[in-house]
């Protein structure tokens, strides 16, 4: 099937096959057709674009938008306003949105210490829920969520989207299943930008056209200051979840994912705040991770936030290698087989009218890449596919980014639990598993 086409469509050959159906039920207006109604929760970028993908997507449709600054707002309803007849309903509280009956499921796009929060409330609320990648800001939440979706039985699907490219699926199952490169033992991947200072932020009154109050939600109160909003809050341990949440889940996933491994033995982290002079960035601006797990397997990942030159000849990607060859990938839904004497014995390339930058801080794929990520959720609601990233997945990439955070912040190396990630023997380190919150915004299961 063409690209371009899946976006018309919304199916791909094999959807559905074998697969079980199942009775979740959908609220939203049409529901003897099976239209599920979405809620999107923070529309300013990276949720914007998912906006506008679901609703053009046949059978979807976008009936509320939740943000708390009237420029994201604008920005959201022009966004779907061009996928959609129905224009949405704005509600800026999140709470308040959860009280409402006629949608079926919420999209999270929000900051990185909202993602666990809003999604534990929405399975509570009866949604289902797509949260973006990070799913969590650290550890406990990731274990809550877990419970939240089991509890509620809902779907909960992260926004790892690699896992539903066709391209990397097929890479899998020659990797796992034929052996095409032989044992499989060690993954690097990388991820390079060319991020600028933030400077020192200046106190400041609040814009009037931001409810301060709101986006800081689950987290203590802060002074609002002039550098935060709308991204720079990524490098700030109070809300943010550094560049290895932020980009290097993606290709810890694929390695993950690659190499058959779920929960490492041992993590180390190398790196800091090197780039610039001292500013507000907080975290690791270079930094370096090492991940060693059971059966003699390892992953590592390099992050230069700050420095593009490339490696491997592109700006994020990742290599698996075996005992007969290693795979390459690009950043995109390609890949090159190589065998022990450098000598390509298959490649296969993303479509040309997909390719974009790998670094696009929207979306770095292209609006297929995205869609079919989104419609196997909502197929997966109707009943006629499985998640591909269900929450359990997500959850596991997620805590090697947290993991790495943690032994950078300590300085430590870790030890921890190959049958849960949890880290042994260090109670000091065990302090960053959770977070305080403001009082009134604990999760709660």
């Amino acid at each position: 099937m063409k690209r371009r086409d899946f976006i018309k469509t919304g199916t791909a050959a094999g959807v559905g096959a074998g697969l079980t159906v199942l009775n979740f039920p959908v609220f939203g207006k049409n529901a003897p057709s099976n239209k599920i109604v979405l809620g999107v929760m923070g529309v300013n970028s990276r949720g914007n674009w998912l906006a506008q993908t679901a609703a053009k997507l046949p059978g979807a449709e976008i009936g509320y938008i939740c943000d708390v600054e009237d420029g994201a707002i604008a920005k959201g309803m022009k966004a779907v306003a061009g996928a959609q007849a129905r224009k949405p309903t704005v509600i800026k509280d999140i709470r308040k949105l959860l009280e409402q009956k006629d949608f079926d499921a919420l999209v999270v796009a929000a900051p990185d210490h909202w993602h666990a929060p809003a999604a534990i409330m929405a399975t509570a609320a009866g949604k289902h829920v797509y949260v973006e990648k990070p799913c969590a800001a650290n550890p406990r939440e990731g274990e809550l969520l877990i419970a939240a979706a089991a509890k509620y039985n809902r779907h909960v699907q992260m926004g790892n989207q690699r896992r539903s490219w066709p391209n990397l699926q097929q890479a899998v199952k020659e990797v796992r299943e034929e052996g095409i490169i032989g044992d499989v033992y060690y993954g690097r991947g990388w991820y390079v930008n060319d991020r600028k200072p933030i400077g020192i932020g200046k106190k400041i009154p609040v814009p009037a056209t931001l409810n301060w109050d709101l986006w800081q939600g689950p987290a203590p109160r802060r002074d609002y200051l002039d550098n935060i909003v709308h991204y720079n809050w990524h490098w700030r341990w109070h809300w943010g979840t550094s560049e290895t949440c932020n980009n290097a889940t993606h290709e810890l996933d694929c390695m993950r994912w690659f190499l058959g491994v779920d929960f490492p033995t041992k993590v180390t982290s190398a790196g800091g705040r090197y780039a610039y002079p001292p500013d507000d960035w907080e975290t690791p601006d270079t930094q370096t991770l090492n991940f060693e797990f059971e059966g003699n397997k390892a992953i590592s990942w390099e992050g230069r936030s700050c420095n593009p030159f490339n490696l491997e000849g592109s700006g994020r990607g990742f290599t698996i290698f075996g005992s007969k060859g290693a795979l390459y990938n690009s950043g995109n839904d390609s890949y090159k087989i190589v065998d022990n004497n450098n000598k390509v014995i298959k490649e296969v390339k993303q479509d040309s009218d997909q390719q974009r930058s790998v670094t696009n801080t929207v979306s770095p794929a292209g609006e297929f890449y995205d869609a079919i990520h989104i419609q196997n959720f909502l197929d997966s609601i109707r009943g006629t596919a499985k998640l591909n990233s269900e929450i359990n997945i997500g959850y596991r990439s997620v805590l090697l980014c947290l993991l790495g955070n943690i032994a950078q912040r300590t300085g430590r190396v870790l030890h921890t639990d190959p049958k849960n990630g949890h880290i042994l023997g260090d109670a000091a380190a065990m302090k960053l598993w959770g977070r305080e919150y403001e009082k009134g915004w604990e999760p709660k299961v």
